[in-house]
């Protein structure tokens, strides 16, 4: 059938009106800032099969996980399903991504059939659990993350199910807000219910449907024909997720193998780390999600998600595993999985299109929570923030600094200070850009911010849930890494740092205490030591770099009125490249991990080595990625020589006896805070 492409067009553009009006509905009456204002929300329109067939201006990480969710009602409650049901499900293991992400869904029926029906998921502040606001670093199963919730029907035939709503309120803090939240949810299906009756009314159901057919269709061509100028290979990466065991940083590791065959894509992460007890781990839809949202934003960031777009790619996962959890054990790392996910796809497709990807982003959601009763007013408060941090620079430009990146679509960058104040008894103390804190290179990339918030309450109890507090955001050809994420405490004019940064729950806060909470930098994109000297110049007069940074890692000279002396720097940076030390890596016989739960990658290095043993480096080949990895001696390696896992040898680009160039991350006993100071 030939469709009428402006008819086509109008047929498209209506449903995603429809979405926008979703939108709408929920930010004008939600009652928590993390909606009203944060905008943690996303809504989208599904057809009969389950398929996503419309969504706007929402986040990735929620859209594109969405249809796993639908899935698993449909599972359950498709042959069930009346006009005026609403179904809810918030179940990682059953297509959700964490607890506090709640989707619910609201069938349309023409005629007697199911038609086009809206879908919305929105984070709850609170689904109850170990601490306020669900979010623990130190969890070690589900049942202490909160009320997990299996597809139920909330609604039936447009009446109220007083016990499933009795339940999830019994079980949660501030019941009020949530449902208030909950009933913006309702009230924009019930918009969405309206416009798709009015739409059908005008059109007819039968050409309505034919145009989504078409559209997924088109959307699909469109992906399969930007991978199939890609050449057919395998290309791997591998990446780390904060673990700790018996108080001992012991990542957990990520891998990827990306094949390009034809027209598609496969993904296949088997062999990452298996799932443990500790906040670690997310869901295969997560996972999926961020594949997709990877490939889409490297490949063809321009075109419309639907179903569609879905078809070209394949993920394989081992089920109990970091990438893929199973009961019992803790998801609410689903925003760090996801974020894990899209760097090493990232970097496994900076193989193959190294001009269209850039250097890595500052890698975690970085959820901090205070929450409890103010003794004062005797009414529970909730403050939850999640700082923004540096994304990585790319071909054309420096990354951007403290904004949210690619899976976080139109997610508030930064909260509205004033709202905060007025309804959380807090303090912002100050907000402002990290200096120092993006990766160096040809492009910059961009910096994390600084956020310190003051308890004003009588206490409160602390958590956060986050990652790269280690091993840092990557640059790509060169480019330096960005700043690890970090947290502290001010008390009693005393600095309190965690030992296990990243993973904290309930910490006790009391009144005056102050939150310093630092994001990640985005790393940087090209060799440091080829970036223009007056944009470095440039760099330091607004406060982006120190002087001595433009220096060491820019080798760029500046005079006493802070412009680029241009012969000094020349032969600074002249010095700076004959200094580059490369070793010579081979293939060892050795294990080439090591770690009690989690698992690292080693590089075995001479004894007499300046580092020790446990140091975190990174070495620079023929692709862009560097290789992370731990060091450890081994007496049979000379001086300037240096060995790992074969498959090593295929992540770095380069074969038996080929060079490569080192830089140090940490050394044993630096911590995360030694590593912008430690790198050359």
């Amino acid at each position: 059938m030939t469709l009428n492409p402006i008819h086509l067009e109008i047929m498209t553009e209506g449903l995603v009106s429809i979405v926008r009006e979703m939108r709408q509905t929920i930010f004008r009456t939600a009652h928590s800032p993390v909606i009203a204002d944060a905008q943690d929300f996303s809504c989208a329109l599904f057809g009969p099969g389950g398929e996503m067939v419309a969504q706007g201006r929402d986040m990735p990480g929620h859209v594109v996980a969405m249809p796993a969710s639908v899935a698993e009602i449909f599972a359950d409650h498709r042959d069930a399903m009346r006009p005026g049901d609403v179904y809810i499900v918030n179940d990682p293991y059953r297509g959700g991504s964490h607890l506090n992400d709640v989707t619910l869904i609201s069938p349309v029926f023409l005629d007697g059939e199911l038609f086009l029906f809206p879908c919305v998921r929105m984070h709850w502040a609170d689904i109850g659990g170990m601490t306020p606001g669900s979010v623990s670093g130190k969890a070690t199963e589900i049942l202490q993350e909160g009320l997990r919730v299996p597809p139920i029907r909330l609604m039936e035939a447009g009446v109220e199910n007083h016990a499933a709503f009795a339940l999830l309120f019994a079980n949660v803090r501030m019941p009020d807000e949530r449902r208030g939240d909950l009933e913006s949810c309702i009230a924009a299906c019930r918009t969405a219910e309206r416009r798709l009756r009015e739409l059908a009314g005008r059109h007819g159901a039968g050409p309505i449907m034919d145009c989504v057919a078409a559209n997924m269709d088109r959307t699909e061509r469109r992906l399969r024909d930007r991978i199939a100028e890609l050449p057919d290979g395998t290309y791997r990466y591998e990446d780390y997720l904060d673990l700790y065991t018996g108080g001992e940083y012991d990542a957990a590791l990520v891998r990827c193998s990306l094949t390009v065959r034809g027209d598609q894509i496969i993904a296949d992460f088997r062999g990452s780390s298996p799932q443990v007890a500790a906040v670690v781990n997310s869901s295969l839809a997560m996972t999926t999600a961020g594949v997709f949202i990877a490939v889409k934003s490297a490949l063809d960031p321009g075109g419309m998600v639907n179903h569609g777009a879905f078809r070209p790619l394949t993920v394989h996962t081992d089920p109990g595993s970091v990438v893929h959890v199973t009961y019992p054990a803790p998801a609410n790392a689903h925003s760090e999985v996801r974020k894990r996910v899209i760097s090493a796809v990232m970097a496994a497709l900076s193989q193959v299109a190294p001009d269209l990807v850039a250097a890595d982003q500052f890698g975690t959601t970085f959820q901090n929570l205070i929450g409890g009763v103010d003794a004062a007013t005797g009414r529970p408060y909730l403050y939850y923030d999640y700082p923004a941090g540096g994304n990585g620079g790319y071909l054309e430009s420096d990354g951007p600094s403290a904004m949210n990146p690619v899976d976080l679509g139109d997610i508030s960058t930064i909260q509205s200070v004033e709202r905060l104040e007025a309804e959380i008894p807090i303090l912002v103390e100050s907000c402002e850009l990290r200096e120092g804190s993006g990766g160096e290179g040809l492009r910059r990339g961009g910096l994390g911010a600084r956020r310190a918030t003051r308890l004003l309450a009588s206490s409160g109890a602390y958590s956060v849930q986050t990652d790269r507090t280690t091993v840092p955001p990557y640059g790509l050809s060169l480019g330096g890494p960005g700043a690890p994420t970090g947290t502290h405490v001010l008390s009693g004019g005393e600095r309190l740092d965690f030992d296990t940064p990243g993973k904290v729950s309930g910490h006790h806060l009391g009144r005056g205490d102050v939150l310093v909470m630092e994001s990640a930098g985005g790393g940087g994109w090209g060799d440091p030591l080829e970036r223009d000297p007056a944009r470095v110049a440039d760099d330091v007069a607004q406060g982006y770099v120190g002087a001595d940074t433009a220096r060491t890692r820019y080798g760029v000279v500046l005079d006493a009125t802070g412009t680029a002396d241009p012969d000094a720097t020349r032969e600074l940076r002249e010095r700076l490249r004959r200094e580059r030390g490369h070793l010579r890596v081979t293939a060892t016989g050795r294990p080439p991990f090591t770690g009690r739960r989690g698992s690292r990658r080693l590089v075995y290095l001479a004894p007499d080595t300046d580092l020790p043993e446990g140091s975190l480096i990174e070495l620079h080949g023929r692709c862009p990625a560097p290789l992370r990895a731990w060091v450890a001696h081994d007496p049979a390696l000379a001086p300037g020589q240096a060995a790992v896992g074969a498959d090593a040898l295929e992540i770095l680009g380069i074969a038996e006896g080929g060079r490569c160039y080192p830089r140090v991350l940490t050394r044993p006993g630096g911590g995360p805070a030694a590593q912008r100071g430690g790198r050359r």
